[in-house]
């Protein structure tokens, strides 16, 4: 349900409460009031709403509040120095200012609040010191003052508060080092103090805040080593380190419990520890590290090794994605194949096969899960060439746990009862393996096959997602190349394409605003690192909600790589046109340069469409213009679904549709780069600064400027 605004609320911070009957408030959004009639908690959570044209906390008569129990006034807007007279209100447990634009210096005052379990003043403009004083509010739960421009050492005193759970200083210029004080905090969950210009080293007491699942020191200049006993920290979830200036072992533990491990560019030596437990995320790029590289990160799902000094002379390298071991000695000749085992199921074994044809060399590798048939090292090699001695390529009698009879019983010889979809060039079947593993299975159509360009769009499919993964990319189990049969197999998404998705109103309903954000983010994180993690770049050149697949937990994962290409940073990339209409960039029609701002652009209006539950072609091609410039926001999204209720899903909206229009411009050096998305998404959301009802697209417009400024 909609809020519903009093006109009357203006007069809340015009005129204060003067001679006004207070328990008429009572009946306000975002008002809650005890028995006897006096206000106990305001929330902008709950609708209060607060005139942008008073947006001065100073218009806020806090005096009038003896009973307040929670002040929550973020994404507000709101202006000036957080007034003295809050230190008044003592029954106070909850304080958020966050996300506005509060400047001046944190008052010790707030001491005198003995009650206060949040304190929450994050993403504003405050200076000055954190001050000592604060370890006097003992009953304190949450600390957070990141994202303001507070300077001075982290104080001691803050080691008193025994019954913390988080405390986040991060994006600041704090400097000094981390007080040892700190090991006090046994109830602890969260510790970030990234982004400052914090030095010394780890105290070894933060191994003993055994409660501590999340811990984030990136971007300072931390030195010394990672303390040994880390490691052992069973509920630590998430350990990031990264861009410091640490040395010495990367603990024998520490791979054993987390799942997310960030300590790229430091100076960390010695060899990888042998114990990995669930790890999913693991960066350990630019450091010292040398000797064998485990087998059982071949598990992790997101790894990188580059830039260390491993040695692949015991092709210690082999099955590795080649773009997560770049700059290490002797990568390019450890090993001459790439396949993903990553499924812990999977025995492995590989037979190599070498044939020349006409001087042209081929490799077989065949896997006991699957058949893997390279394509040819010269793509002078002809249609007719391959067509005529495709015997060659046959090999279907390999006894495996996936070969070509399988996949013929599973599917009744490509019967179209097990057809879940049909394109220009081949048609996609659902198929359930001997094995009870359910795979998708790309077949191109018969005449397909002696296409030219089909096969080299087959043929390129086949080479990137052999040398990329990430767990926003569809992962390729194998594929078949044959004249008479041609077909990838895929990992099987079950809720198929995002365009269905949002072309039925039942699933779109389920694709609340939610989960329709964190397929945004999906997206924003696989282009992102095809983009700036692979070397050379890969661009996708096809980037449709028709190619974005979701699988049952609606998660995205790109797809469809027939068209991608491989920058080569040394020449134009000139190509011929590719991608669908609709999502293709406006350059391409006068040039046929392939830049990754092409899939920049397409992923804008994919963006666009997620969010309004259809094609946003009369919105670009009308932004320019006034009429549409004065549309509201909420009158553009999906109306199948209500209108975000939390503050949250509105930040996030605010967010991504800003990014999306940022996509857009008709100049690609004028659109953001995806690392820059994605490390907005990843960002804390910048405040509300009008209320969501009342936003235009032409205040978006100018948004993103600020936006993408922050980068």
């Amino acid at each position: 349900m909609k809020p519903q605004f009093h006109a009357r609320t203006k007069s809340f911070f015009q005129s204060g409460w003067g001679g006004r009957n207070i328990s008429e408030y009572c009946k306000w959004n975002g008002i809650v009031c005890n028995e006897a009639q006096s206000v106990t908690e305001i929330s902008t959570k709950k609708y209060f709403y607060i005139p942008s044209t008073k947006a001065h906390i100073q218009h806020f008569n806090v005096a009038a509040f003896p009973d307040l129990i929670s002040l929550e006034l973020s994404g507000s807007g709101l202006k000036g120095n957080i007034p003295s007279e809050i230190s008044s209100l003592k029954k106070l447990l909850h304080l958020d200012l966050s996300s506005n634009f509060l400047q001046g210096e944190l008052s010790s005052s707030l001491s005198s609040l003995t009650q206060l379990q949040t304190l929450n003043i994050s993403n504003n403009l405050l200076t000055g010191v954190i001050p000592s004083t604060l370890g006097q509010l003992k009953n304190l739960i949450l600390l957070s003052l990141d994202s303001n421009q507070i300077n001075g050492h982290i104080p001691s005193e803050l080691g008193s508060l025994r019954g913390l759970e988080q405390l986040t200083l991060s994006n600041n210029s704090l400097n000094g080092s981390i007080p040892s004080t700190l090991e006090h905090l046994i109830h602890l969950k969260v510790l970030d103090l990234s982004h400052n210009k914090i030095s010394g080293v780890i105290p070894e007491g933060i191994s003993a805040l055994t409660e501590l699942t999340s811990v984030q020191l990136s971007w300072n200049q931390i030195t010394g080593s990672i303390p040994p006993g880390i490691g052992k920290i069973l509920r630590l979830q998430s350990l990031d380190i990264s861009n410091n200036h640490l040395q010495g072992h990367v603990p024998d533990d520490v791979l054993e419990h987390c799942q997310y491990l960030q300590l790229r560019n430091n100076s960390l030596n010695g060899s990888i520890p042998s114990q990995v437990g669930n790890i999913s995320y693991l960066d350990l790029s630019y450091n010292d590290l040398t000797g064998n590289i485990p087998e059982a990160l071949h598990s992790v799902s997101h790894l990188n090794l580059s830039y260390n000094s491993f040695n692949a002379s015991d092709h210690s390298f082999c099955g590795f994605p080649k773009d997560s071991l770049i700059g290490n000695k002797g990568m390019k000749d450890s090993c001459s194949f790439n396949v993903d085992v990553s499924d812990a199921d999977i025995s492995l074994v590989m037979i190599l096969v070498f044939s020349t044809f006409n001087g042209m060399i081929f490799s077989m590798v065949l896997v006991c899960w699957g058949i893997h048939v390279f394509c040819p090292l010269h793509n002078e090699f002809g249609n007719e060439q391959r067509r005529k001695n495709g015997d060659m390529l046959s090999i279907w009698n390999y006894d495996g746990k996936i070969a070509f009879e399988d996949i013929i019983k599973a599917t009744e010889d490509f019967d179209i009862r097990y057809c879940i979809g049909t394109g220009a060039y081949g048609s996609v079947y659902k198929a359930e393996l001997p094995s009870g593993r359910i795979v998708a299975l790309k077949k191109l159509h018969e005449a397909e096959s002696e296409n030219p360009s089909s096969y080299k769009s087959f043929c390129n499919e086949t080479k990137i997602l052999t040398e990329i993964r990430h767990r926003n990319i569809i992962k390729l189990y194998g594929f078949c190349l044959h004249n008479k049969c041609m077909f990838l197999v895929y990992e099987y998404m079950e809720r198929g394409s995002l365009f269905c998705n949002l072309s039925y109103d039942v699933e779109a309903q389920e694709l609340n605003w939610s989960k329709r954000i964190n397929v945004v983010k999906g997206i924003a994180y696989g282009l992102a690192h095809m983009h700036h993690d692979c070397t050379p770049p890969i661009v996708h050149r096809d980037i449709s909600s028709n190619n974005i697949l979701l699988n049952s937990e609606l998660q995205a994962f790109i797809s469809d790589f027939g068209t991608a290409r491989l920058l080569d940073l040394h020449s134009s990339n000139q190509t011929l046109p590719a991608g669908t209409y609709g999502y293709v960039a406006p350059e391409l029609a006068y040039t046929l340069s392939v830049t990754t701002k092409c899939d920049v652009y397409s992923f804008g209006v994919v963006v666009l469409e997620t969010m309004m539950g259809r094609h946003p072609a009369e919105l670009i091609s009308c932004l320019s213009e006034p009429s549409i410039q004065k549309k509201k926001l909420k009158d553009i999204l999906d109306s199948r679904i209500p209108l975000p209720h939390f503050r949250k899903d509105m930040q996030d909206i605010v967010l991504v549709v800003t990014l999306a229009l940022a996509c857009l411009s008709p100049h690609p050096k004028s659109r953001p780069s995806m690392q820059e998305i994605a490390n907005e998404l990843l960002a804390s959301k910048p405040p509300l600064l009008w209320h969501f009802d009342s936003i235009s697209i032409h205040q978006l417009i100018k948004q993103k400027i600020y936006i993408i400024g922050r980068s």
